[in-house]
């Protein structure tokens, strides 16, 4: 659930990488042993702790049908099956590749809890698992030590990203060997059966303060230290991007968003009807004694995870460690394996305080396959401080504060103020990467994969072409239309960026081109949130009237194949110059001038009556000058920053848009004199296990008498791709307003329903149901009719009309789609509801989008 030019950006780059650098050698030797342990009934046990002896220390759990599977490089001699209830068993292994195991019931009592052998069918009634997780439920707020009104505490992190393969096919690889200092570098204890090779890894140590009322988060970072690729990938990007996909695990909490998705906490108020839960043993930690419970998803394909709690039992019932997986059947891309280990400790007030978080995930194209990616997210926190007022005015300003001396603490520093130890591997990544990412051979790979990522090519050190989407493109009205273009690199001015392009279309036979600069007015990138910066840029350039599609240039190649009548566009001479300023609380404001000329271009006509004979005269164009004041605000907004680019990565906060236009008639021959408010918010709905909503509320007002090119002009959409925020079967220029709201909202389901059904939850789809509603209206003195001086409607050849107002009621259009097929591509069947008689239109129609998401 999110942008897609995000994952392309960054793992999209490393996903390349892995394949580049792990994809030839020869298959790896290893053991794999796999069967299904049942009762004497024949009943599956689920958790059955299996490990490798001698040793013990590797190994397994059965899944909810007793089926395992468990992997070594070594030669595997013997099993232990072992199981609360059950008599352990000692399995001898002789060369066979499937073990079927059958177990003894062994009845017991153990700290009151009665174990008994597994029942045939699992109930949630007199179920001693179900009990004991309810006083759990019952008791968390209790619990939780995040509920205090002040809390303080440094936190140490530590996020990583590696290839993985097979350790053979990491060593014998020849691209990795060119690479000595990385191949010396692969470590082959951190995963079971493979090898892992450090790419990414950051460290950082945090003073937390948290105060409830009115709430507010301040972060000091006090160190951080990452591995630098220079140009080729933006490092805070990364760090803020894996942070997303890992955040912060509370199991207190009733969902728990990991890799981009919600997740069900097993102690959620509503986890007895999602999960199975199971008593399977008791240990004494720091102390205290504790049950192990252990759980499973009820549906193996919903967002739910599997694992192990472990419960205090002095009648608190707090938790005290939780160990969580997924099942491999989980309705969920490119993740091979996710392990998620959490620690709690009692402190202040005999709550419990998350001291330890850790997020392992194994990435790959494929489920079965063995290069990938392998990414970590460490938390460690200590030094719990509660109840420590500060003056309000500490909690003034920033939420994120960097010392100045953070990214220059020395070795020393590091050893001894560090939470926990880096593996050797680990240790040596700093200084790898930093030689890797100056070799001439690895710049060269980069090159291809950035092409291939962004589009754009770079030309010397300064100048990058592209991109290369645009190249080649058509239209109704230029034919085939050819472009090239480029710009400035940060390697020319972090501050200064010049971008150009020429355009020719083969059919009108005419020029178009663009040219602008973007200068900083701090020492930060054009790019670097927060920005301020001043933009000018002049352009004669080809588009249709109202369109701006999300995202996507026009003149996009794929977007060249339009439905319908598609022949009314617009030549535009445009002169702009604005002002954006950003703030750090996520409340930006940009002020602007714009010029604009409008020609009618293909079937497009501008007509008005001649004044005596009342005969329709031809209008060559029509030229405003305009003032504007835009004002956002994205609390708590999370984005992906690139070099050259920003991804906003959707979460539950809103973000709001005030936009203010000003037309001055007399101003560089402005014609027209009027006022155009728009407000727009955006919020994404979480709905834990039924999936989330996209939901878009915008509204506007046009004060004044304007022709309908000044309008608000609906946003439509003819082409075959699905735009979520335009409307998929409504004509362009159909609608003109000028007042009018309306109401968006996507729904994905996450595989709720599939996920019930035997015969689809294994493909994985999920469900998608998208709804628009739009009312509209025109005052009567901007209807043409009712004046002579302003613009006639467009016709069709034919001579009906093409574009009206919404007098009838809204329009109404939905949508009921399939998505995650092949894991990114999503189908819409679109329904169009109203307005039907309307001619040249499309009622019902199918169109698809990529979408790459977990």
């Amino acid at each position: 659930m999110f942008s897609d030019k995000c994952f392309r950006g960054f793992f999209g780059l490393i996903l390349l990488l892995a394949m580049t650098l792990s994809g030839v050698s020869a298959a790896s030797a290893q053991t794999v042993v796999k069967g299904r342990v049942i009762d004497k009934a024949g009943e599956p046990l689920p958790f059955v702790n299996i490990v490798i002896l001698p040793g013990g220390t590797r190994g397994t759990n059965s899944n909810a049908e007793g089926y395992y599977e468990i992997q070594s490089n070594e030669p595997i001699k013997q099993l232990q099956f072992s199981l609360i209830g059950f008599k352990t068993i000692t399995q001898k292994i002789q060369g066979q590749a499937r073990i079927n195991v059958v177990m003894e019931t062994e009845s017991r009592t153990l700290l009151e809890l009665v174990i008994k052998p597994k029942k045939a069918k699992y109930r949630n009634k007199d179920n001693p698992a179900v009990e004991l997780i309810k006083q759990v439920i019952d008791n968390k707020e209790k619990n939780n030590g995040g509920n205090y009104d002040y809390l303080e505490y440094e936190q140490y992190e530590k996020i990583e990203m590696a290839l993985t393969n097979t350790p053979e096919k990491l060593k014998k690889n020849r691209l990795i060997k060119s690479f000595s200092y990385i191949a010396k570098n692969i470590d082959t204890t951190t995963l079971e059966g493979k090898g892992i090779l450090p790419m990414y890894l950051q460290e950082n140590i945090y003073q937390k303060y948290y105060r409830k009322q009115p709430e507010k988060e301040k972060t000091v970072i006090v160190a951080d230290q990452k591995v630098n690729f220079g140009s080729y990938l933006d490092n805070a990007g990364i760090k803020t991007y894996m942070k997303h996909l890992y955040q912060d695990v509370n199991i207190y909490n009733s969902n728990i968003t990991v890799v981009t998705n919600q997740f069900l906490s097993p102690i959620a108020d509503l986890s007895p009807t999602f999960y199975q839960f199971y008593i399977v043993d008791t240990t004494i930690e720091q102390g205290e004694r504790l049950v192990a419970l252990s759980f499973y998803p009820r549906n193996k394909a919903d967002m739910l995870f599997q694992g192990r709690i472990y419960v205090n039992l002095d009648n608190n019932y707090a938790i005290q460690k939780v160990n969580m997986t997924v099942n491999k059947d989980i309705n969920l891309n490119w993740v091979r394996d996710l392990d998620i280990v959490a620690e709690y400790t009692k402190g202040p007030g005999n709550k419990y305080f998350l001291t330890k978080s850790d997020i392992r995930a194994d990435f790959g194209l494929t489920k079965k396959g063995t290069s990938g990616l392998y990414g970590q997210r460490v938390l460690s926190n200590k030094n719990f401080l509660v109840n420590n007022a500060r003056l309000d005015t500490f909690y003034i300003g920033e939420s994120i504060v960097k010392l100045d001396d953070a990214e220059k603490k020395d070795y020393s520093y590091w050893q001894t103020q560090r939470h926990d130890t880096l593996s050797a591997a680990e240790a040596r990544t700093y200084g790898a990467i930093d030689s890797l990412a100056n070799s001439k051979k690895f710049k060269r790979i980069a090159d291809i994969v950035t092409i291939f990522l962004s589009g754009y090519k770079r030309i010397g050190p300064n100048i990058e072409m592209g991109p290369a989407n645009t190249f080649y493109s058509y239209n109704p009205v230029e034919g085939f239309r050819l472009r090239f273009g480029g710009r400035t690199t940060t390697d020319f001015s972090k501050r200064y960026m010049f971008e150009t392009y020429g355009a020719y279309g083969f059919k009108d036979q005419r020029w178009k081109y663009y040219i602008g600069g973007t200068y900083s007015l701090t020492e930060r990138s054009i790019f670097e949130f927060p920005v301020r910066a001043i933009r000018a840029n002049y352009q004669q350039e080809v588009k249709i009237p109202g369109q701006e599609l999300q995202f996507i240039q026009e003149d996009n190649v794929f977007l060249s194949i339009k439905r319908g009548v598609n022949d009314k566009w617009l030549y535009n001479n445009i002169l702009n110059v604005d002002y954006l300023h950003e703030f750090r609380n996520h409340f930006s404001f940009r002020t602007g001038f714009k010029n604009w000329k409008q020609e009618a271009a293909g079937g497009l006509s501008y007509m008005r009556p001649e004044a005596t004979t009342g005969q329709l005269q031809k209008v060559n164009s029509i030229t405003t000058s305009e003032l504007s004041l835009e004002l956002r605000w994205a609390p708590n907004e999370t984005f992906y920053q690139g070099k050259k680019y920003r991804v906003p990565m959707p979460n539950k906060y809103p973000v709001f848009t005030l936009r203010t236009i000003a037309g001055v008639k007399g101003l560089m021959n402005g014609e027209y004199t009027y006022q155009n408010v728009s407000l727009n918010i955006y919020k994404r709905v979480l709905l834990s296990q039924l999936g989330y909503s996209d939901v878009v509320m915008e509204s506007g007002y046009v004060f004044g008498k304007v022709p309908y090119p000044l309008l608000a002009i609906h946003r439509a959409n003819q082409t075959y791709s699905l735009q979520l925020q335009s409307y998929n079967l409504m004509n362009f220029l159909e609608f003109v307003s000028d007042h009018h709201a309306s109401l968006i909202v996507d729904h994905c389901f996450n595989g709720f329903f599939f996920n019930k059904v035997p015969l689809l939850k294994k493909a994985r789809l999920r469900e998608f149901v998208n709804a628009k509603v739009l009312y509209g209206g025109m005052r009567k003195e901007n209807l043409p009719g009712n004046d002579p001086e302003l613009l006639q409607f467009p016709t069709f050849a034919s001579g009906m009309p093409a574009t009206g107002v919404l007098n009838d009621g809204p329009y109404v259009e939905g949508s009921v789609g399939i998505g995650n097929i092949l894991n990114f591509f999503r189908i819409d069947v679109v329904k169009r509801f109203t307005y039907l008689n309307n001619p040249e239109i499309s009622t019902i129609g199918i169109r698809g989008r990529f979408k790459f998401d977990f």
